[in-house]
This record gives C-alpha cells, sequence and structure tokens, in this order.
C-alpha cells in the first residue's frame, strides 16, 4: 500500500519538473530571440518552423561574430555578384575572398532577415574591416561609381548592345546598335583600319570598368582602343603574310570563333579555310548562315540550332554554301586568340571538320570528304 501510494506524488512531481524545463526552455527561448530581435532585428515572416527555431539560436551565440569584422585594418577589394548566382555561392566566395569568416552562419543572417531575397548583382566595394552585418547592407545596393562591361567572344553587335544596356551606363540598346552600325569618324580613329560599314568585329572581347557616368562615345572608344592595342605590328604583318587585308582577317577570325569551341584546335580550323579558300572551294560554315538568318524569337537567340537544309540555301551575301571567298563583314566579335589563329594558321592537308562524337568540344579534321563523312556520328 504504501509504495503505491507514493506513485501519484512520484507523478506529480515529474509532471511539475516537466512543465517547469518546459516554462525555462519557453522563457529561454524568448530571451534568446529578444535579444537577436534587438541585435539583427525582426525574422522574416518566409522561416519555416524549423527555422523559426533555430536560426535564433545560431545568431544569438554567434551575434559577436557577426558584428565584427574579419580583419579590423583590412583594405578595400571589389567583389561581384553575377546575375542569377546563388546566395550560398555568395556567401562562399565572401568567405574566399577573407571578407566573412563563416559562410553558413552568413547565409543563416540573410535567411533570417529576409535579406536572400533582396540581393543585388553587380560590382560591391567590400572591406574585410566591414563586419558581416554591414558587408550584408552593401550588397543590397548595387549603385555603383563604376560599371562593369562585358563582351564575351562570339557575340555580335546586338548581344554586346544587350550587356551594355544593362551595366548601368545610361546606353540605350537602340543607341549602341545604331552607332556600331554606322560608325563616325572618330570611332574609326581608333582602329587600324580607314573604311567599315559597321563595328561587327571591332568590339575586342573583355571586360572594361568604366565610369557610371560614361557616354556612347567613351565606350566605344575604349573598347575600340582594346582593338587597337592587340592588333599590334606581329599580328598585322601576319595577316598581310597571309594575303589578308586587316578586315578580310577580321571576317575570317569571326567565323573561327563561332567554329572553334577549344583555343588550341583555332589554327586548325583557319588551316581548313585557308585550304579551301586556295582551292577555290566554298567555306560552307555554319556560323554565317545563322548570322544571315539573324534573331530567333522562339529560342530569343541570334544564332539558330540546328539549322535545316532550307537554311544552308538562304539568299544572303553571308551563307557560304552558296557564296565563295568570305562574306562582306565579319559575323561576330573575335578574341585575340582567333585572331592570332588568322595571322599564323597551322599548316595541315585538311578541308573538312565537323564535331567529335564524344562531347568535348574537339573537331575531327580530313583531308577528303570520304573521310569526312567517315567522321559522322552513328
Amino acid at each position: 500500500m504504501r509504495n503505491n501510494s507514493r506513485k501519484p506524488i512520484f507523478f506529480l512531481f515529474l509532471m511539475t519538473l516537466i512543465a517547469v524545463t518546459a516554462v525555462g526552455l519557453l522563457a529561454g527561448y524568448f530571451y534568446i530571440r529578444d535579444v537577436v530581435n534587438d541585435w539583427f532585428g525582426a525574422p522574416t515572416s518566409d522561416l519555416t518552423l524549423t527555422q523559426q527555431l533555430a536560426y535564433p539560436l545560431e545568431l544569438f551565440l554567434n551575434r559577436g561574430q557577426l558584428t565584427a569584422p574579419a580583419d579590423p585594418i583590412g583594405v578595400e577589394q571589389y567583389f561581384t555578384v553575377d546575375q542569377g548566382e546563388s546566395v550560398s555561392l555568395v556567401c562562399i566566395r565572401l568567405e574566399q575572398a577573407g571578407l566573412i569568416t563563416d559562410a553558413e552562419l552568413f547565409r543563416t543572417y540573410l535567411v533570417y532577415t529576409g535579406l536572400d531575397r533582396q540581393l543585388q548583382a553587380g560590382q560591391f566595394k567590400l572591406s574585410t574591416a566591414m563586419s558581416p552585418v554591414e558587408i550584408a547592407v552593401d550588397l543590397m545596393d548595387a549603385t555603383s561609381d563604376e560599371a562593369i562591361v562585358t563582351i564575351l567572344p562570339g557575340w555580335r553587335i546586338e548581344e554586346a548592345a544587350e550587356n551594355i544596356a544593362g551595366s548601368g551606363l545610361n546606353i540605350t540598346v537602340e543607341e549602341f546598335i545604331a552607332a556600331a552600325y554606322s560608325p563616325s569618324a572618330v570611332q574609326l580613329s581608333y582602329l587600324p583600319v580607314d573604311q567599315l560599314s559597321s563595328l561587327e568585329g571591332y568590339l575586342f572581347p573583355g571586360t572594361y570598368t568604366l565610369p557610371r557616368e560614361s557616354g556612347l562615345d567613351v565606350v566605344l572608344e575604349t573598347i575600340l582602343g582594346a582593338f587597337e592595342l592587340n592588333a599590334d605590328e606581329a599580328l598585322i604583318d601576319g595577316f598581310e603574310h597571309q594575303g589578308l587585308t586587316i578586315n578580310e582577317a577580321v571576317v575570317l577570325a569571326s567565323i573561327i570563333e563561332k567554329e572553334a569551341v577549344l583555343d588550341d584546335e583555332k589554327p586548325l580550323i583557319a588551316s581548313v579555310f585557308f585550304n579551301r579558300l586556295e582551292q577555290g572551294i566554298r567555306l560552307e560554315t555554319d556560323p554565317t548562315v545563322q548570322y544571315a538568318l539573324g534573331y530567333q524569337s522562339g529560342t530569343s537567340s541570334w544564332w539558330k540550332s540546328p539549322l535545316s537544309m532550307d537554311d544552308l540555301s538562304v539568299d544572303s551575301p553571308y551563307n557560304t554554301y552558296i557564296i565563295f571567298g568570305l562574306p562582306p563583314t565579319p559575323i561576330s566579335n573575335p578574341d585575340l586568340g582567333s585572331l592570332r589563329a588568322v595571322a599564323f594558321p597551322a599548316e595541315t592537308p585538311y578541308f573538312y571538320f565537323r564535331a567529335a562524337c564524344d562531347d568535348s568540344g574537339r573537331h575531327n579534321f580530313a583531308i577528303t570528304y570520304e573521310e569526312h563523312l567517315d567522321n559522322a556520328c552513328e
């Protein structure tokens, strides 16, 4: 009887202990939450239940790390966030740059505050002397004194115009295209040529940092100046040695740029085209047809792929399946590797090439048409 009488008392004690512990935990949670709210602000309403419980504790335990700089005597550095880049990758790169000490903790802070949804693409001037919280604030504002302009190898004028218009410069797509297709005497003065119908082929690929107030003339001066700087005497002598004018060389380089996937194959591809030109054989290269076809609204692309048999018969001075020799103008903006491939091509007996069947980006080269057919993928 005595043992049985103690059971309700023990059970009541146990329930009381559990209740007191729960109240204590709850009070502790509310205390932690209030402290975190005071330090970092209220959480976003988008947190899951698990995040609502776990994130305040993590921020509470590491609040000093989030408000202290990685290096109080650090110097400024540029940090670029690309369009569409994930928050996790941005945090990892910030840690790799030494700007923060814990990528996962920084990501937790961004998600807790909802700042992960406000991250801006652009270039930022940050410092290791800034705390992670200060860095987060700066990453919300992509406004900069400088704009980053990128021109990728193989882009045509219209693709470059889209990037320039989206760089933060006060230049529209239409303004850039109009200027590029009707270059002024001043713009041509930055190039080693006298006359051009457009700047296609001479927008030298690269990344350019420009003052945000830069106008169209300054942008073109910078890009065209880069072409002239890279088109040194040795390169131009190489063009002349191949029997080409500068513009003819740029036309051929622009085709090689679109055909080559790997830089080390560019001199080989150049050799094929030189061999065909010497024998009076049409170049028969797809990128020239793609250039002739222009913008494809269905795929939002300037380069239609794959091409149909009807496409290969399109009536255009750029269609090298119909015309002999080179098209009238470049079809893209080639990089230095493509220009050098024209100036210094490989010496080969090849007249054909086609993509290898292993998705490596390489090509199989052939001397005869029969060998070329044998290189087709099954």
